[in-house]
């Protein structure tokens, strides 16, 4: 009795679709199990970061070079603008953070941060929306902060009257 064989080309064609199955439940798991970013940090987001994402959100695409170049020398002249106001700041250490990083960082005051990353998505000083906000790292901000901030991308700012005091990122699987 002779024994039932497939075509060859039917076999290749029924390995590569196996093939492309295992891979995509590949990438499947590996997306579930992606690591949920939660950290608490001195360092914030880069503002160009924080401004690109939400103009992939606004429009749907990425920014264009044009666009781009023209937030930069927009950002470029509100920060030179705040460094002649503020002399104190412009001689500190933090200024090239500010200046070249473009990354809000803790000790800050909310005008460098909104010079930086534009207005907020939420403000809050209800503690018991910043305490949901902060999760597990809550009893290190309790009695430090009275206002948190929200940003694109799971950040969060607390301030204690006027200055930056701790920074979370919550991001969670997608």
């Amino acid at each position: 009795m002779m024994g039932c064989r497939a075509h060859p080309g039917i076999l290749s064609a029924v390995n590569v679709a196996r093939v492309l199955l295992a891979v995509v439940l590949g990438l499947a798991a590996c997306a579930s199990s992606a690591p949920l970013v939660e950290q608490r940090t001195t360092q914030g987001p880069m503002a160009d970061d924080v401004w690109a994402y939400r103009v992939l959100t606004m429009n749907g695409r990425e920014p264009t070079f044009d666009e781009r170049r023209h937030w930069e020398s927009q950002l470029d002249l509100a920060i030179a603008r705040y460094l002649v106001r503020d002399q104190e700041f412009a001689s500190s250490p933090q200024v090239s953070t500010f200046r070249m990083l473009r990354q809000p960082v803790v000790g800050m005051s909310k005008e460098q941060v909104l010079i930086l990353l534009d207005a907020p998505d939420r403000e809050t000083t209800d503690a018991a929306e910043m305490e949901k906000l902060a999760r597990k790292y809550w009893p290190q901000i309790r009695g430090k902060a009275s206002e948190a901030w929200t940003y694109p991308l799971g950040w969060q700012f607390y301030f204690a009257e006027s200055r930056l005091v701790d920074i979370i990122q919550y991001q969670p699987r997608r």
